[in-house]
């Protein structure tokens, strides 16, 4: 099947998911995670989910060629049906960055807090 033909028009049905993985599985600059199952439960409301997460990682593409790039799949199951959603390189780039921000902005508001107590303290 050619890439730029929509899978209605090929007769191929399988969802967005299925295609990324599948274009994935067997190439030689591709590196997979295990699977990781996750489970979450609201106390509350005394419902679960489940996820289970998988990190497929290919080389020579993007700027850093030692880095790679990340596709990231998710599946989703709860009470209500389950889902799956697979994260493009640039989604999983942009969690990364956010991530990271996240960080360097906790770790300084911790380390102004600690001077100032520390500076609080020498008085």
């Amino acid at each position: 099947m050619d890439r730029n033909t929509p899978a209605a028009e090929s007769g191929d049905h399988r969802d967005e998911f299925d295609r990324l993985l599948g274009a994935l599985q067997g190439l030689p600059d591709v590196t997979e995670s295990r699977p990781t199952t996750v489970q979450t439960i609201q106390p509350l409301l005394g419902t679960s989910q489940t996820y289970i997460v998988r990190t497929w990682r290919q080389i020579d593409r993007g700027t850093d060629k030692t880095r790679g790039q990340d596709t990231i799949f998710i599946e989703c199951v709860k009470a209500a049906g389950s889902f799956r959603i697979a994260l493009p390189p640039k989604v999983a780039d942009a969690i990364a960055r956010q991530r990271e921000a996240l960080t360097g902005k906790t770790r300084s508001k911790a380390a102004r807090a600690n001077a100032a107590e520390r500076k609080g303290k020498k008085r």
